[in-house]
């Protein structure tokens, strides 16, 4: 509510905020039947069949970000409401991704909690320049990723589905193969959209490539990645660690390794909470709202 003037809307409806998730289609159904208007946080709450055929009030919706994959965008036009999207600040993804790789790097997390326990140095960061950094997927996030790694001396190469040598030239990467990039690589980075053809594209035989003293991060969706093989490797130490941001299963379980395993820097989905990031969301979605209401 502090990121957008909501009182554009004061005179035409009521508003009511929740502020925690519930995975239960049935909970989500219930919680939403009182709504004409429904606004969501990306992918944070999918809006099925079910669910939609179910909000018989429901005739607006108005998502953060440009797309939206778990709304069922058949059904919404199959029952006649509003969808709506609002912008996106891109910044706040690669900013973050980076700052998980340098606290990887410099074993933040340990020294971090030596400071807390009273302890002092126990460990011996890893230098970036003349490092590899290797990108799954080069499109806007990667290649800012790139820009970065060139500021800091690193080398970059880079592997998706559909890169051509020239794009990578142009993004200031060196286009490799898929192997060939898990082999050589000191950092992995994925930036990918997730579809079909990208769910689990990187495997337990692509993560057992890497190097021992190397780093995998994913900041971009948490199906990519075979997750299971994943914490199998991090457990028997084959490389040296991970920073993950999203996960198949969102809030991550509790008892989940990923949260557990002590070479693994896990944070919850916050690459975009950004205070421009929520600023822009909320704002067009004020915006939204109101002209709709205008219109209707």
């Amino acid at each position: 509510m502090q990121m957008a003037d909501w009182s554009l809307l004061d005179n035409e409806c009521d508003i009511t905020v929740f502020h925690d998730h519930v995975a239960s289609e049935d909970t989500v159904i219930e919680r939403l039947k009182p709504f004409d208007v429904v606004c969501v946080m990306r992918e944070r709450t999918p809006l099925t069949r079910n669910v939609l055929l179910n909000l018989t009030r429901l005739k607006l919706i108005v998502s953060t970000g440009a797309r939206n994959a778990s709304i069922d965008a058949r059904t919404v036009e199959e029952l006649g409401i509003t969808l709506k999207h609002t912008h996106y600040v891109e910044n706040g993804a690669p900013e973050l991704t980076w700052a998980l790789l340098m606290a990887l790097a410099r074993k933040l997390g340990a020294e971090f909690d030596n400071m807390r326990t009273g302890g002092w140095q126990t460990t011996v960061g890893v230098d970036l320049v003349g490092k590899t950094i290797g990108l799954i997927g080069l499109g806007r996030i990667g290649s800012k990723m790139a820009t970065y790694a060139r500021a800091f001396g690193m080398n970059v190469i880079a592997w998706s589905p559909h890169l051509t040598e020239e794009r990578a030239e142009v993004a200031g990467a060196t286009l490799v193969s898929k192997a060939e990039l898990f082999s050589r690589a000191d950092f992995v980075s994925v930036h990918l959209v997730l579809s079909d053809s990208t769910r689990k594209i990187v495997g337990k035989a692509d993560l057992l490539r890497m190097k021992a003293s190397a780093f995998f991060i994913n900041t971009s969706r948490g199906p990519l990645v075979d997750e299971e093989a994943l914490a199998e490797i991090l457990r028997d130490h084959k490389i040296a660690g991970a920073a993950l941001d999203v996960y198949s299963e969102e809030p991550l379980p509790d008892q989940h390794p990923f949260r557990k395993l002590q070479h693994v820097l896990a944070t919850a989905h916050i690459g975009y909470v950004t205070e421009n990031t929520y600023h822009v969301f909320y704002g067009d979605t004020v915006r939204a709202i109101h002209e709709w209401l205008q219109n209707s």
